[in-house]
């Protein structure tokens, strides 16, 4: 897996950062995640391929998080895409857009398919053999989601040399890294664990956008490979977490600890702190493997 932030502040763009957008690729799948303003110029500024990108996906419809996405929509319109383009987001998003596009008169050349999202439990809203997707509900002031994005499982690893002192044919060896045993033919049967090693463990990324303190996700995000949480404020602003519905540094770290999460990344910081280092001070008195998001940064897990 590999994070690209394209912008990790609240509220509004300022000249050199922007609002909430990231880019995960999980086996060759580009997925945009929130699309905030200056998303697709950012796309060009890290050279990701507009193209590439098949399925955006939506946390929620403030600003900071959605008003990039009708620009996107319409360049990849003047960009000749052809290619079905699949945003998943809260009820309401097809509407967002479609009327925008309506008054501009600038509908798309290219299928445009929205998936809105109303449930308030976990759901599947994504799958192939590739990877799944899964909604995580939080606690914000409007209807809201993260994401839980999961590697599909990897095939088993296989045991060449048990396989080759058997005399198991090679062409074989694709449906027993399946999983598959191995059948002669007097009808002796080799059982797969005999030829295989277990396979290397999927990767997972939760992506927790806004959101006040909220133990209940914490069983969903068990021991994720990597949790992004917004940590809007520092610990001296608590007081105004259940008002807006955000949460701390300290916050997001209680809920990584909890989870038992290999690591932790930062974003969303208010712009009322000039330096975001302090964040990831306050979240190592709890967490220790803190990281702190940055515009242009990439994370490999």
């Amino acid at each position: 897996m590999k994070l690209h932030i394209l912008g990790c502040y609240s509220a509004t763009p300022r000249i050199l950062i922007n609002p909430t957008s990231q880019v995960l690729d999980v086996n060759n799948h580009l997925f945009l995640i929130d699309c905030g303003e200056g998303t697709q110029v950012e796309l060009r500024r890290h050279k990701i391929k507009f193209f590439r990108i098949k399925h955006i996906f939506i946390s929620h419809l403030h600003g900071d998080h959605v008003y990039g996405l009708i620009g996107l929509v319409s360049s990849f319109k003047m960009l000749k895409r052809e290619a079905p383009l699949h945003i998943y987001g809260p009820k309401g998003i097809k509407d967002f857009i479609t009327v925008q596009l309506k008054l501009s008169n600038s509908w798309t050349d290219y299928p445009l398919h929205f998936h809105e999202l109303t449930s308030k439990e976990p759901e599947v809203i994504f799958e192939d053999e590739k990877a799944r997707v899964t909604t995580i509900p939080l606690q914000h002031r409007i209807y809201c989601n993260g994401f839980l994005f999961e590697e599909a499982p990897k095939d088993r690893k296989l045991n060449l040399g048990a396989a080759l002192n058997m005399d198991v044919p090679k062409a074989y060896f694709n449906s027993i890294k399946k999983g598959k045993d191995y059948k002669r033919d007097d009808g002796t049967i080799i059982p797969n664990e005999v030829l295989t090693f277990e396979p290397d463990p999927s990767k997972s990324y939760a992506f927790c956008s806004d959101t006040k303190y909220d133990e209940e996700k914490v069983i969903q995000i068990k021991k994720v490979t990597a949790l992004y949480h917004e940590s809007t404020f520092l610990d001296s602003h608590e007081h105004l977490c259940d008002f807006t519905g955000h949460s701390t540094a300290k916050q997001a770290a209680m809920i990584a600890k909890k989870a038992e999460v290999k690591q932790l990344i930062l974003g969303h910081y208010s712009t009322r702190y000039a330096d975001p280092t302090v964040f990831k001070e306050e979240a190592k008195t709890i967490f220790e493997n803190t990281h702190l998001a940055k515009d242009g940064k990439v994370f490999e897990f």
